[in-house]
């Protein structure tokens, strides 16, 4: 069972180029994939009935577990996810983005909307907005860092514009820098609507 978005289907957004969604899924499956903080469900382009697009693992969800609730509790399960967010610069993060597994596990979907070179950050998870970074969470950053000079930087570049790839950087260098988590932008929408 998988996921399919073919490029063909995806509607034309104002602010992202058209036919680019499918690869800012696939470039968030490999960030999440390189940072270790497996978010994102294993996702690449692939030939379908309607052509190439996104094919991304199928997981099932816990519908006994209230996605909401953990969001109102700002639970510590969601804070990689929410610096996951401010890495790829998620203009989109709702809760119905959230899936919540029978193993305990929480995962991220729905990155079509990640990558842009202006700051976009819109999210659900301002849980933990302006507190300091974790030692280990620092040594992530720093480590996703040096892979963006290395491999993951040509294979992000196969996928997204090579200025997109270097927003990236300066946002991870911004938060080493600051060692915490961003504030929401005063003059734009910190959460989407809707927000599910």
């Amino acid at each position: 069972m998988c996921v399919y978005k073919p490029i063909r289907g995806e509607a034309p957004l104002w602010d992202f180029p058209d036919g680019t969604l499918a690869n800012r899924e696939v470039a968030a499956f490999l960030v999440s994939e390189a940072s270790g903080w497996a978010i994102v469900p294993p996702s690449v382009l692939r030939e379908g009935p309607f052509g190439v697009g996104l094919v991304q693992l199928w997981l099932d969800v816990d519908d006994r577990i209230d996605v909401v609730e953990l969001l109102r509790r700002d639970d510590p399960a969601l804070r990689p996810m929410a610096l996951f967010d401010a890495v790829v610069n998620n203009a989109d993060r709702k809760a119905g983005h959230i899936l919540a597994l029978a193993d305990g596990g929480l995962r991220g979907v729905d990155h079509g909307v990640c990558f842009a070179e202006e700051p976009k950050l819109r999210t659900v998870l301002w849980g933990w907005m302006g507190t300091p970074l974790r030692r280990a969470e620092l040594r992530t950053l720093r480590r996703l860092r040096r892979e963006l000079d290395g491999d993951l930087g040509v294979s992000l570049r196969t996928l997204l514009a090579p200025e997109e790839v270097a927003a990236m950087a300066h946002r991870i260098d911004r938060l080493v820098a600051s060692a915490r988590f961003p504030l929401p932008d005063p003059d734009r929408p910190a959460v989407p609507w809707p927000w599910y």
